[in-house]
C-alpha cells in the first residue's frame, strides 16, 4: 500500500478528515499561526474592501497540510463571495475552464489546487481571463474560423501549489500577491490541538496537549488527526481524558516516536545510511529502494525532514546529516571530505 494512502502523519488530506471540517477557522481572526501571511491578508482584503473591488489574484505555496485551502475559503468569507473549488488535474481542456469562469459572479473566487498541473492549453485561456477579464474562443474551424472575446466579471483566482517551480513563469507573474506557508512552531500547534480538542469536547490536560502538539510535525492536518486516535485510545484504555501519558502511549503504539518520525521517514533515513553509506543518492533511486513513488518521497516524506535537519537536497542528491545518524542511533558519520574525497 502506498504510503500516502495509509500513512496517518501524511499531510495529503483523506476522505475520513472531511468529517470535522468545522474544526477550520472562518475567518482571519481565527486563524492561529502563519502571522506574516495573515497580516498581509488583512491588508489586502481591507483595501479591497475600502476599494469596494474583487481581491488580487493569490497563490499560497507550501508543504501539504498547512492551510492553502482554508485560506481560501477564509478569503472568501472575508469578502462575502462565493468560491469556486477545482484543482489542476481536473480541468483537463480549454472547454472546462471556459465553462467554470463563464459562470462565475461579479466578486467570486475561483480557487484551483495543485494549478503546477494545468495543461499549457488551459493556461492560455486562463491568462487573459485572469488579467483582462476576457475569455477568447475561436468558433469554427480552418478558413471560416473567427475569434470572439467574451467580457468577464471581474474574480479573484486563488491558487494552491506545493511545487512553486513548476508553476510557469507567465502564470506566476499573474498573481498580483504570492505567499509561502511554513510549518508552524510548537506554541501554535499546541493552540490549534488545544482548540480542536474544546471544539470536540475532549477532555485534555497540558501534557496531553504538549505530546500530541510535539509530534503533529507543524502541520495542522497531521495534529487533528492524530487527537482523533489518541482520543479513541484514551476512551478504550483510559478513562477517556487525554495526558501525557495517554498521549505518549497511544502515539508509541502507532510507532509514532519524539519527534513525529513514523516508519515511512525511518525507512528513507535507513535506505540513505545503511544501503548508500549515508549519500548523496538521487531521489529515484532513494524511491525504488523502499518500492515507492518519487513524488511520494518528495511531497510526503521529504519536507519534514529537511525541515528537522535530518537530510540536506545536494546537487549529487540527498545526503542524511549527523542529526538524522544520532535520532536514530547511529555513530555520527565520517566528515564530509573523507566519505567524499573529490569534494
Amino acid at each position: 500500500m502506498s504510503v500516502k494512502e495509509d500513512r496517518i502523519l501524511s499531510p495529503t488530506s483523506k476522505s475520513e478528515d472531511a468529517k470535522e471540517l468545522f474544526l477550520r477557522p472562518s475567518k482571519l481572526v481565527e486563524m492561529i499561526g502563519q502571522n506574516r501571511v495573515r497580516e498581509n491578508l488583512f491588508i489586502l482584503i481591507e483595501a479591497a474592501r475600502e476599494r469596494r473591488e474583487s481581491l488580487d489574484h493569490v497563490l499560497f505555496y507550501g508543504p501539504q497540510g498547512l492551510g492553502k485551502t482554508t485560506l481560501a475559503h477564509i478569503l472568501a468569507n472575508e469578502m462575502d463571495a462565493n468560491i469556486k473549488i477545482t484543482s489542476g488535474p481536473a480541468i483537463e481542456r480549454a472547454g472546462d475552464l471556459a465553462a467554470i469562469v463563464t459562470n462565475l459572479q461579479q466578486g467570486d473566487l475561483l480557487f484551483i489546487d495543485e494549478i503546477h498541473r494545468l495543461g499549457r492549453a488551459v493556461e492560455e485561456i486562463l491568462y487573459p481571463a485572469m488579467e483582462d477579464f476576457a475569455l477568447d474562443l475561436t468558433i469554427g474551424k480552418g478558413p471560416s474560423a473567427r475569434s470572439i472575446r467574451l467580457q468577464l466579471p471581474h474574480f479573484t483566482v486563488v491558487g494552491a501549489t506545493t511545487r512553486l517551480a513548476l508553476v510557469t513563469s507567465p502564470l506566476r507573474a499573474r498573481f498580483g500577491a504570492t505567499y509561502r506557508l511554513d510549518f508552524y512552531d510548537h506554541e501554535s500547534m499546541e493552540t490549534i490541538v488545544r482548540r480542536a480538542a474544546l471544539i470536540l469536547a475532549v477532555e485534555t490536560d497540558d501534557g496531553g496537549i504538549t505530546e500530541i502538539a510535539c509530534r503533529a510535525r507543524g502541520t495542522p492536518r497531521v495534529a487533528i488527526r492524530l487527537l482523533r486516535r489518541v482520543r479513541d485510545f484514551a476512551q478504550v484504555r483510559a478513562n477517556g481524558k487525554i495526558s501525557r501519558k495517554i498521549a505518549s502511549d497511544a502515539l508509541a503504539l502507532m510507532e509514532i516516536d519524539e519527534l513525529g518520525l513514523d516508519d515511512a521517514d525511518r525507512m528513507v533515513l535507513n535506505s540513505i545510511i545503511k544501503k548508500f553509506s549515508g549519500g548523496p543518492v538521487g531521489l529515484q533511486t532513494i524511491a525504488a529502494s523502499i518500492s515507492e513513488e518519487p513524488d511520494t518521497v518528495m511531497d510526503v516524506v521529504e519536507p519534514y525532514l529537511l525541515q528537522l535537519g535530518f537530510i540536506e537536497r545536494t546537487s549529487q542528491g540527498r545526503v542524511a546529516t549527523s542529526l538524522a545518524y544520532k535520532h536514530l542511533g547511529y555513530d555520527p558519520p565520517p566528515p564530509a571530505q573523507a566519505r567524499f574525497p573529490d569534494i
